[in-house]
């Protein structure tokens, strides 16, 4: 139970909890991971031992990994250590820290005791696909009658216990050998040799998550590494050179989970770019600080890549490479066997980098969602001329790519190009690589819709059945109406035309229009803009709405 209090004799801005820790005088070193007696979850790294001017005993400086302190490592204006953040260190009594517990002592507290429902939530594994399942306690009433059935665990979450050592050798692999899955998200470990000596004792492990343990940089020969299929070094501090170092001890990896590390580079310490890891065919590098493509281009000779997932970081632009990075023979194509590349929420805005992920040879899942190119909000393009741009995409935005929604894209997105050229020009190519090409597959004539004099025929094939469906909370219910409308009616005609139709009166409409396979509707809030320059197209939907 924490009591915030302190001792008359001690200021408040040193301590950061009390305890009733059986550790009566407990030893701590600088750069030792711990936890706050009492709550394992409030973890920190020891940064000072010793005595405080004016303040009796000995005390221990803490640098809290959620930045929830006191100062920056300075009191009474003496610096002791510098934290990392002005308010995330403390001062603190040895005895109210915990220097952690063994594995062994871990599957104990967790699979021998009744389990609490924060617990229960906490027991989880990570999927192939990076998702959170939940594990499936097999016998798990025998497990917390005998000891012995700790072999028919093979999943194991220790997530939060404050585990800090593998304890003595051969202990776990007396009691859990069987075990494939261990995820050991939040705890106290930071040396690689400990990471190998559970693995030595494990040796059917085949996915490991290391998430929130801040990993040491030095890194050694890591022999019993050999058998992990799955690692997951999420927000553990670790960069590049470290995973330089890690993969030779890692090969039958086919998934890396590398999320929140602040990795800026990819270090290849080879060659130009990165080699080995051939049996690696997911790499996970979202929520880093990856602001150049070249950075990625030294991950393009990954004969096995698969998936690489970038998403949330700094990117501003794409490109395939046309030269050999390495100034040699290329040994593969480019990136030929990714299929699917996360590029959500970074700074793309160039049509150009939309382009040229049609030359990578396989890739067909894409995600642009939440950058400035694929927000017609903030002057990018909409979702079905993301479609037509990309000739190979399946899954874009994590919607499918339908073959009806991929026609119907492509031929709207043809007859909008058409609508705002005047002559076929030499420069359609650079700004439409693909128009003539769509223009031939769809059996497009030229034709321009435009607001002078056509033909019977003309205004015919100009016209388009737009469902319009009101959604206006003052609007009451009213039936959706098709309407037969020219492709040249603007938006500001068409907000006049629904004020008609559904008899609305003193309302100020906003539409929206409804694109499939969109999460959210388009606002169309440029009033002058046609519904072909929109790239609205035949049996389209309109939601009408009104100002608030």
């Amino acid at each position: 139970m924490r009591d915030s209090s302190p001792k008359p004799s001690e200021p408040t801005e040193l301590i950061s909890e009390k305890s009733s820790s059986s550790e009566s005088n407990p030893v701590f070193k600088l750069g030792q991971r711990v936890h706050s007696a009492g709550d394992s979850r409030r973890i920190g790294t020891v940064k000072y031992i010793g005595a405080l001017q004016g303040y009796s005993g000995e005390w221990v400086g803490v640098d809290w990994d959620n930045g929830d302190g006191k100062h920056d490592g300075s009191i009474n204006g003496v610096r002791y250590f510098q934290a990392a953040c002005e308010k995330s260190g403390s001062f603190v009594r040895p005895q109210n820290l915990n220097s952690g517990i063994t594995l062994l002592e871990a599957l104990f507290l967790r699979y021998r005791g009744e389990s609490t429902k924060e617990e229960e939530d906490d027991m989880y594994v990570l999927s192939m696909s990076n998702q959170r399942v939940s594990v499936q306690l097999v016998g798990k009433d025998k497990i917390q009658n005998k000891l012995s059935r700790f072999d028919e665990l093979s999943h194991a979450s220790l997530a939060y216990l404050g585990v800090s050592s593998p304890g003595s050798p051969g202990q776990i692999s007396a009691m859990a050998s069987n075990s494939k899955e261990l995820d050991l998200t939040g705890n106290l470990l930071s040396d690689w040799k400990d990471v190998d000596a559970i693995c030595q004792d494990l040796p059917a492990l085949a996915v490991l998550n290391l998430t929130n343990n801040k990993m040491a940089h030095d890194v050694t020969c890591l022999p019993h590494l050999r058998n992990i299929s799955v690692l997951v070094l999420n927000y553990t501090g670790i960069k590049w050179m470290q995973i330089e170092l890690l993969k030779q001890s890692l090969p039958v990896i086919k998934e890396l989970h590398l999320m929140g590390n602040e990795m800026s580079e990819i270090t290849s310490t080879a060659s130009a770019v990165v080699q080995g890891l051939n049996s690696l065919r997911l790499l996970n590098l979202e929520e880093n600080c990856l602001s150049e493509w070249t950075e990625i281009l030294k991950l393009s000779e990954l004969s096995s890549l698969e998936q690489l997932h970038l998403n949330r970081n700094n990117l501003r632009r794409v490109f395939y490479p046309v030269n050999d990075l390495t100034n040699g023979a290329l040994e593969h194509k480019p990136f030929e066997s990714l299929q699917c590349l996360l590029l959500g929420a970074n700074g793309i805005e160039d049509v150009e980098s939309v382009d040229s992920l049609n030359s990578f040879p396989r890739l067909t899942d894409i995600r642009l969602s939440e950058n400035p190119i694929a927000d017609p909000g903030r002057g990018g393009i909409p979702r079905f001329v993301l479609i037509a741009r990309l000739a190979k995409v399946q899954v874009l935005n994590g919607s499918e790519v339908s073959p009806r929604e991929r026609k119907e894209s492509e031929i709207r997105y043809v007859r909008l190009v058409m609508s705002k050229l005047d002559d076929i020009c030499e420069d359609i190519m650079h700004r439409h690589p693909r128009f003539l090409d769509l223009k031939s597959l769809r059996g497009i004539e030229d034709e321009k819709l435009n607001n002078g004099a056509i033909g019977p025929q003309k205004l015919a094939s100009g016209l388009l059945s737009i469902t319009l469906k009101c959604v206006g909370p003052s609007m009451g219910e009213k039936p959706p109406l098709v309407k037969k409308l020219p492709a040249t009616t603007s938006v500001g005609k068409l907000k006049i035309l629904c004020e008609s139709f559904f008899k609305l009166k003193n309302t100020k409409l906003k539409l929206f229009f409804q694109e499939e396979g969109s999460p959210l509707p388009v606002l169309l809030d440029n009033e002058m803009a046609s519904l072909i320059d929109l790239g609205i197209g035949n049996e389209s939907t309109i939601l009408v709405d009104e100002e608030r």
